[in-house]
């Protein structure tokens, strides 16, 4: 098993000032931990959970762009965009810069977003359910397309694109992995399955149920369940001491069992630095031997 960091949180001690040499300092510190692979979250504001709206949030594939410049081996993306929030031709090229300028080390994280008052609040549009959907497998055929290199025009529901031309193509071959967010039975699952190289699913007692639902949709898609990376998404708070460690290895054994390949971690005080330390030393070699 590989482990993600993901940041969901930007109100650090040394405030805005700092913000950028701290973030620079946390994906260094996780790089030489090991960790597979960084992200952050596709939010204007702070989301429930986390703090109230008005606490730090940076602009996601801004932010993923700096990390591509002090980072060289992990991958980068987002748990997970909202379709509504970019337009896809522009969110195929926003990727595909990452992917070129970062060697290769891009992955598009998309799901079919959630957070309607964010996107009043901004003037994004945020369409019905059913529409966002709709809006979600159009936008994955418009990416494949770009980057299969076919610059003809696009015409469905909701997207309409006189030339869908994407030069330079992205470095990842065949192209940037595709992760899915989120675990709808009905829709998400079944995108997946269509058209994602991975899924992420929050750590809940129906994982298992999930899995089996997805197996389903591979089946019916004509689909190898085992090309697809199974991700997810948990807490990793080490303690002060590294106290917590042995339980934190023990849950991703668990995880592993079923069949999950990347446990995406969202590190306590990660901005202290010493979290990563303990993962790095104790808990990214056992979970490799998973």
């Amino acid at each position: 098993m590989r482990l993600g960091l993901h940041i969901p949180y930007f109100s650090w001690p040394n405030g805005p000032a700092r913000l950028g040499p701290d973030l620079a300092e946390v994906a260094g510190a996780a790089e030489a931990a090991g960790f597979d692979r960084i992200s952050v979250m596709d939010h204007f504001w702070q989301i429930g959970g986390f703090g109230p709206p008005e606490q730090d949030m940076l602009e996601a594939y801004t932010a993923l762009g700096f990390l591509a410049a002090h980072t060289s081996r992990v991958k980068l993306l987002t748990l997970v965009t909202g379709v509504v929030y970019r337009e896809p031709g522009l969110l195929a090229k926003i990727v595909t810069t990452l992917d070129v300028l970062s060697q290769g080390r891009a992955m598009l994280g998309i799901g079919a977003a959630w957070n309607e008052e964010e996107a009043r609040g901004l003037g994004l549009p945020f369409p019905r359910t059913a529409e966002r959907f709709e809006r979600l497998e159009e936008a994955l055929q418009i990416v494949l397309q770009m980057w299969a290199g076919d610059d003809s025009p696009y015409d469905g529901k909701h997207y309409q694109l006189a030339r869908t031309l994407s030069v330079p193509q992205p470095l990842s071959s065949p192209h940037p992995p595709i992760l899915i967010g989120g675990g709808g039975e009905q829709k998400t699952l079944r995108l997946v399955a269509r058209y994602a190289q991975a899924c992420n699913l929050f750590n809940a007692p129906d994982l298992g149920h999930k899995l089996d639902v997805l197996r389903s949709h591979c089946a019916t898609e004509g689909r190898d369940y085992d090309d697809i990376e199974k991700t997810v998404l948990i807490n990793f708070d080490v303690g002060d001491n590294g106290e917590n460690v042995g339980a934190i290895i023990d849950s991703l054994r668990g995880l592993a069992a079923q069949g999950f390949t990347v446990a995406h971690g969202m590190v306590h005080n990660v901005e202290s630095i010493a979290p990563l330390e303990f993962l790095g030393r104790d808990v990214v070699p056992a979970a490799a031997e998973l």
